[in-house]
């Protein structure tokens, strides 16, 4: 099956107008005939039910946390990209779209960037009619503040707390569908499979996690907003919850993968502890506006640190390495997170790590403070030469757009990252790749659609800091509810779809027999060991730099850890009941398979690209080298195990941007 995605004609700026103008649309008493599924209730599908519901359709909605708030939406902290230009600084609906393609490595379609940029600056208008208590300046004018990769304040914030307030704001406007009954809402029920009837894609299969029972439910179209896969390397800043199997099981049915190699590693998370962890913990990319990362000079001083015979706050300033300020001046600690944690992990191999592993840099924000300290003082007409003042007021203003953050670090490390500066280290956050999409987000299967980070869209190669809320609302409220419209009009004469055909069946009895093979399999071994395995193997071979050596060892090792998976995992209890370490394991089996189609997929992009990082290919400095070549999105079909995958290229124009090395310097 050929790629088309489907990308309207015309001039870029007009694409969307023009396609919204001539797209297919469903009547208002026509939307009452049609019922849409919606999985996952983050802000991208709680968002798109809301929205739906609020055109007139029908909608189910799944999630398999205990509420809809519950999304792992709601850990995203520093903010929310818009191009409004309120800072007057520059910015653009054209400056916005430029440096998320950028940013991206020049890996993702321009057209789907340029949407993306056009609709944000609605989406801050929606979420402050519902309320969201965005940050505001002195003069009570919402504030912004500047992100990674950006030579502009565009980031929209609620302290460090962002993802929570914009979730609450979707979840308010579900609540609201709820109560209407246009929202019938599944807590506690997990996807298991979608059904496909007359190639459209017609229903799901769920389990309910509470009773165990396997339910059929049937609607027009269905949409999946099931977030990324980054915890197919275990220890991840995702939610333990968070998972690949709705997406995985689309994609069994179907719906090509794409780029499934694009993983970003996050530079400022809460460094390793110990084999005891089951999760990392994020700290705001926003804290790179104020705090500035560096390592001593000296490893005299790194061991004397590692030692604890020598504090940080010690270290006089020509001893410490601001090395982000001195390799890339123009951008500095603002550097999109792919350089800034290559950069990180660089200066770690070579020796210059803080704790006790070798593996974090300091985070500082004694600067920051001192600056607003004195500013403040100014202001208030206080002493500037009193230091214990300054410091006093310099943390106060800190406090305030940080406080959550730092409060969070300190119950974790036992630090007080006010008076010494937090230790972070590169963890696996997002994912770029996800199910492949045309313009109207719509999969490889008709009837299918993928929004949020579920899908591949937007990001390319790098996704830049506060641009994942961005897509996950602008493809909820603002482009899924027009595009899923143009598939509908044809099923105004369809009625209800029934849950008794053979399609239905033959999906119910798939899910029922992979579970009893789990349930009486007899083994010895518990889920998470597994999964650990699985997460040594992704980290040290698929992880923040790879080879063809490493990834060919790593796809014979998934492969074997799978086939020792399905003889030998272990799972107590029953399939009838709450069961988490059943649910845990049909997790897990799918992300051993996204794992060995990850590092196949990584194999043959000969090139590195943002996150995805060869060592084969790099510049003398140790920058990533891009080829010509792989100026594509890599979508693979399913053919049984991922070593049988197909890939299809879809090649990637630039009309609109020049095409040219990456430089933050």
């Amino acid at each position: 099956m050929a790629l088309d995605s489907k990308i309207p004609q015309g001039p870029l700026a007009d694409k969307w107008t023009n396609h919204k103008n001539k797209i297919n649309l469903v009547n208002p008493a026509n939307k009452r005939l049609i019922d849409v599924i919606v999985v996952g209730t983050g802000l991208a599908g709680g968002s798109a039910a809301a929205t739906l519901a609020e055109l007139g359709y029908n909608v189910k909605a799944f999630c398999f946390q205990d509420s809809p708030r519950r999304a792992h939406s709601i850990a995203a902290q520093g903010g929310i990209n818009a191009a409004k230009n309120y800072q007057g600084d520059g910015d653009s609906t054209y400056r916005l779209f430029y440096d998320t393609v950028k940013g991206g490595d020049y890996r993702s379609r321009e057209a789907n960037v340029y949407r993306l940029a056009e609709v944000s600056a609605n989406i801050i208008d929606q979420c402050v009619a519902q309320g969201v208590p965005f940050a505001r300046d002195y003069g009570g004018l919402l504030d912004n503040r500047s992100f990674g990769g950006v030579l502009v304040s565009r980031t929209f914030y609620a302290k460090g707390q962002t993802g929570q307030q914009l979730l609450l704001g979707a979840y308010s406007a579900m609540n609201r569908q709820i109560g209407r009954g246009k929202i019938k809402m599944y807590n506690r029920h997990e996807m298991l499979d979608v059904v496909i009837v007359d190639g459209k894609a017609r229903g799901i299969i769920a389990r309910n996690l509470v009773t165990g029972e396997i339910e059929r439910h049937s609607a027009h179209a269905v949409v999946l907003g099931t977030g990324g896969y980054g915890n197919v390397f275990f220890l991840s800043t995702n939610a333990m919850g968070s998972n690949v199997t709705a997406a995985w099981k689309a994609h069994k049915r179907g719906a090509y993968f794409a780029n499934p190699c694009y993983t970003q590693i996050h530079p400022t998370c809460i460094p390793v502890s110990g084999d005891h962890q089951s999760k990392l913990t994020l700290m705001s990319e926003s804290l790179r506006n104020d705090g500035r990362i560096w390592v001593p000079k000296h490893k005299k001083d790194v061991a004397a640190i590692r030692e604890k015979s020598l504090k940080p706050t010690d270290l006089k300033e020509e001893d410490r390495d601001y090395y982000l300020e001195r390799r890339y001046p123009a951008f500095g600690n603002l550097v999109p997170r792919d350089v800034a944690s290559r950069a990180a992990k660089e200066r770690c191999d070579e020796g210059y790590g803080v704790n006790v592993t070798g593996e974090a840099v300091y985070l500082d924000f004694t600067a920051a403070i001192q600056r607003y300290g004195k500013e403040e003082a100014h202001v208030k007409g206080l002493n500037e030469d009193d230091a214990a003042l300054v410091k006093k007021l310099g943390q106060e203003v800190i406090k305030n757009k940080y406080g959550n953050l730092f409060q969070m670090y300190f119950k974790i490390v036992d630090e007080n990252p006010y008076e010494t500066p937090m230790m972070i280290y590169p963890a696996v956050h997002y994912t770029m790749g996800g199910i492949w999409v045309d313009y109207n987000l719509q999969t490889t299967v008709p009837g299918l659609f993928a929004i949020g980070e579920a899908n591949f869209s937007d990001h390319g190669a790098n996704r830049l800091g506060a641009s994942a809320l961005m897509q996950g609302l602008a493809d909820g409220y603002f482009v899924l509810p027009y595009t899923i419209g143009d598939f509908l009009a044809d099923d105004i004469r369809t009625g209800a779809i029934p849950t008794d055909s053979k399609e239905f069946e033959e999906a119910e009895n798939k899910v029922r027999s992979e579970i009893e093979h789990l349930m009486n399999n007899g083994g010895t071994k518990p889920v998470d060991y597994f999964h650990k395995k699985l997460g040594k193997i992704m980290w040290n071979k698929c992880g923040m730099a790879r080879n063809e050596k490493d990834l060919k060892s790593a796809i014979e090792e998934i492969a074997q850890l799978r086939a020792e998976f399905w003889k030998d995992v272990r799972i107590p209890g029953s399939a009838d009941e709450y069961n988490e370490e059943l649910a845990k394991a049909g997790r897990v089996a799918d992300f051993l398979e996204l794992g060995e189609l990850f590092a196949k997929d990584a194999l043959q992009r000969e090139e590195s690209a943002g996150g995805h990082f060869r060592d084969e290919y790099q510049t003398p400095e140790g920058e990533a080298m891009r080829r010509k070549e792989f100026q594509y999105v890599s979508a693979w079909e399913y053919k049984g195990a991922p070593k049988d995958a197909v890939l299809h290229k879809e090649e990637l124009k630039y009309e609109n941007i020049e095409v040219k090395e990456r430089s933050y310097k």
